[in-house]
């Protein structure tokens, strides 16, 4: 898988790197534009305010268009083409809050990095995300993000 996932032992955050063979800006935008999101991430954006007390909402439905997944959260930090800072919380789940990190670096002009740092209210918390399909989901995910992102350039 081209995500890794780092998960140390007794730490309630892991960090997800991916490098994508995508200029910097295209990637930040594949966050920041709607249309962009609801592609790679197969979902219905609600709402996508990109600034600081800003919010978000996505929904994924399933094939009769009931609500199957939902996810929102509150923007800290956004700063163009650097970093993302927003809380993520699953509707329907019986996970708490997390806290993410996003950083999107230039490794050169036709490729980036994604570093992302996951906090958890606890180590228990992250040890239970990491036991369902989340690293294959992400890894999905992330493959579907250049893949779309991809056909912009």
């Amino acid at each position: 898988m081209k995500t890794q996932i780092h998960a140390e032992d007794g730490q309630q955050q892991l960090t997800i790197t991916r490098e994508f063979e995508l200029p910097v800006a295209l990637l930040f935008r594949a966050y920041e534009d709607a249309d962009i999101v609801a592609q790679w991430m197969n979902t219905k954006v609600v709402k996508l305010e990109n600034k600081r007390s800003g919010s978000w909402q996505f929904d994924t439905c399933d094939d009769k268009g009931n609500i199957a997944f939902t996810a929102s959260g509150v923007y800290h930090e956004f700063v163009p083409n650097k970093k993302i800072t927003r809380t993520f919380e699953m509707g329907n789940a019986p996970f708490d809050v997390q806290l993410e990190f996003l950083e999107f670096e230039a490794l050169d002009e036709d490729n980036s990095k994604l570093t992302m740092q996951i906090v958890y209210r606890s180590g228990a918390l992250r040890d239970q995300m990491l036991k369902l399909p989340f690293r294959q989901g992400l890894n999905m995910a992330h493959n579907r993000l250049q893949e779309v992102v991809t056909k912009l350039k």
